[in-house]
This record gives structure tokens, C-alpha cells and sequence, in this order.
């Protein structure tokens, strides 16, 4: 026989495995504001969308981040870990070239930026709508670090006659606002080119072409030379 009270029982935790479990939920919510601002071009998410397009109820943002401010706080720690991260890791890489670490940062940067065309604007807005204390932090952890990675492989660089002095400082600027002007101006794109996509194959090009702009104008002259003659 049957005991339809103890079935009834389980429903419960039958039905509760199948809601989305803490970490994936949080992940599911940074992935789907992640994916309406890269769609969008924007630097903002609507709670409504966001649960609309995740299937998750929007009172989760709270649960998870706080508010709206936490969420893209999140995000941002999210997509700037890889940078900084990889960074580090080529910095303190034994048995290869400056000019070799700096061609694979770059690359990397480029990378990061075409699967986040929005993250040095939401960073930008991020410190400047955020209190002191989320402002330094943010500073602390990310931007100082990279300019700080940056100082270092550039000095590296210097140190073995392959790289020009450069103000690492300026170097910082220059990269980053390279990537962040080309992966943000999608509407550029249409408006101008005839182009509505940032393709694999538009990301390719790029990166070879920043990589080889940015390169020439840090390598030493002699050096410069003979990496061009490789």
C-alpha cells in the first residue's frame, strides 16, 4: 500500500532541490546584469529586467548584495580579478622577456575588455557615486595594484635595455583608454562604419593593431628593431 502522507512529505524537498542553490543564484544574477550592459552599452541595470531575464525574484538582489549598489559593486569585483590576477602572475613569471609579458597583458587586457565592453565606465562610475570607504577600496584592490604591476614590468623593461623610460602612469591611461574607447563605441561602429557587432575577428585585428602601436612607441630604438627583425 501506498503511503500518501509520507509522498506529500517529500514534495518539499523534491521541489526545493530544484531552486537554484545560493551560489548559483548569486552567480546567475552577475551573469545576467553582466549580459544587460553588455547588450545594452550601459552602465546600469534594471531590477526588473534583471529578474525578468533571470527567472530569480528581484528581493534575491537584497538577499545576496544588499541593494543595486552592491550588485554592481560584485560585478566589478567579478570582472576585475582576471586582470589584476594575471597581471601579478606575469610580473613575477621567470624566464621571460619584459617585451613578451607586456605583449600578453595587453592581449589579455583586450580579451577582458571585449567579453566586458563596460568595465572601466562602471568602474569610473562606481568610485565616483560610491562613499570614501568603497572608493579607496576599490582604488586599492584594482587600479593601485595594476599601476603598481605596471611600474614594475616597465622598469623591468628599462632595467634590460628593451624598453624606453615611460611614466607608467601614463601608461596606465594609455592602455586602458584604448580597449575601453573601442570595446564602448558600438553605436560608433553603426553610426559609422556599418557595423552593429563586436566580432572575434574585430577583436582580433584590434589587438594585433594595439599591441603593435603601443610597442613600438615603448621599445628602446636598437630594441625595437630587433624585435621587428624576429
Amino acid at each position: 500500500m501506498i503511503d500518501g502522507g509520507a509522498m506529500l512529505r517529500h514534495l518539499p524537498a523534491m521541489h526545493a532541490s530544484r531552486e537554484p542553490s545560493h551560489s548559483t543564484s548569486r552567480a546567475l544574477l552577475l551573469e545576467t546584469a553582466s549580459a544587460i550592459m553588455r547588450e545594452g552599452d550601459i552602465v546600469d541595470v534594471s531590477l526588473a529586467e534583471l529578474s525578468q531575464r533571470s527567472g530569480l525574484n528581484s528581493a534575491l538582489v537584497k538577499y545576496h548584495f544588499g541593494n543595486k549598489a552592491g550588485l554592481l559593486s560584485a560585478l566589478l569585483d567579478r570582472d576585475w580579478i582576471a586582470i589584476v590576477e594575471s597581471v601579478d602572475a606575469l610580473v613575477s613569471r621567470d624566464g621571460w622577456r619584459p617585451e613578451a609579458k607586456l605583449r600578453r597583458h595587453i592581449s589579455k587586457v583586450i580579451d577582458t575588455f571585449y567579453a566586458v565592453p563596460y568595465l572601466n565606465q562602471l568602474t569610473m562610475r562606481m568610485v565616483r557615486d560610491s562613499d570614501e570607504a568603497e572608493a579607496k577600496r576599490i582604488a586599492d584592490t584594482y587600479l593601485s595594484p595594476l599601476y603598481r604591476a605596471y611600474e614594475t614590468l616597465i622598469g623591468q623593461g628599462v632595467a634590460d635595455g628593451v624598453f624606453r623610460q615611460v611614466d607608467p602612469q601614463m601608461f596606465y591611461f594609455t592602455l586602458t583608454g584604448a580597449v575601453d574607447r573601442f570595446f564602448s563605441a558600438r553605436l560608433v561602429l553603426r553610426h559609422c562604419f556599418g557595423q552593429d557587432t563586436l566580432t572575434e575577428d574585430l577583436r582580433d585585428r584590434y589587438r594585433e593593431h594595439t599591441i603593435d602601436i603601443i610597442m613600438a612607441g615603448i621599445m628602446a630604438p636598437a630594441a625595437g628593431k630587433e624585435d621587428m627583425s624576429e
